[in-house]
């Protein structure tokens, strides 16, 4: 991590799940980290005991995200999109539509919040020097999911917003390569986040015996040292990364 060390990393949803994981590990391996989240207190608690800094910041509100980039001393090197909502909704049910302003919603916040974040990222590191002999400037980590490739009943508009960030992964690594800045994104299986956590143990058991190996749940701190050698390796550039022990989920 020798190159990112003192410069300045956003994590947005860092309050919590695998966005507070990663500000954590990327605090450990002596970058400044600016969390982003809805999420105040906790939030603040978070960047206290990393010693980074915390703005709250919505998403989806261009003037938000610039306003708090504005806010950031340091130099911005990376970002790191977690933040995201996952509502589930069937196409219809009980004979009525899905309803059109959760899957708007669902659009804005994972969709079209990670690509403001990480346009308005992109502006500050290309006004940067180099770090290296590549011309490295900067690098951003998109948060896709299994759900893009392997979307399940319910999750017509999550997988949508994830299938448009497995897509948007390429075209902005070629928009930002002659700038220096790699783009990446990250496909995570069933991960131990929140939403998760606030399932009974015998169904977070059961849901990871359907990981062929390992036959668990991953760790938030798994998808942090991803994130990590993302950084640290400069052939991975418009890639998006299952992490997922192999599995390809079931419709239900």
């Amino acid at each position: 991590m020798t190159i990112w060390e003192n410069q300045t990393a956003i994590v947005t949803g860092g309050a919590s799940g695998l966005g507070e994981a990663t500000a954590r590990k990327l605090a450990d391996n002596g970058l400044q980290v600016a969390i982003f989240d809805m999420n105040a207190a906790r939030g603040r608690t978070v960047a206290e005991e990393i010693g980074g800094t915390f703005h709250t910041v919505d998403v989806t509100d261009v003037d938000s995200v610039a306003t708090a980039i504005g806010n950031i001393s340091g130099p911005i090197r990376v970002i790191v999109n977690c933040a995201g909502i996952a509502p589930a909704a069937k196409t219809v049910s009980r004979g009525e539509a899905h309803d059109p302003a959760l899957f708007a919603k669902t659009i804005q916040v994972n969709l079209i919040g990670s690509f403001i974040c990480a346009s308005q990222a992109a502006a500050a590191m290309t006004a940067l020097d180099p770090l290296d002999d590549d011309g490295t400037r900067g690098v951003i980590v998109n948060t896709a999911s299994v759900a893009a490739f392997d979307g399940q009943v319910g999750q017509a508009a999550y997988a949508a917003s994830k299938g448009g960030i497995a897509g948007l992964t390429l075209p902005m690594a070629r928009d930002l390569a002659d700038k220096g800045v790699r783009v990446c994104a990250i496909a995570p299986g069933l991960f131990l986040t929140p939403m998760l956590e606030g399932l009974p143990e015998e169904v977070q058991t059961s849901l990871g015996t359907q990981v062929p190996f390992p036959s668990r749940l991953g760790s938030p701190s798994e998808y942090a040292k991803l994130v990590c050698h993302i950084l640290d390796n400069p052939m991975l550039n418009g890639e998006v990364i299952r992490l997922d022990g192999a599995i390809r989920m079931a419709p239900r």
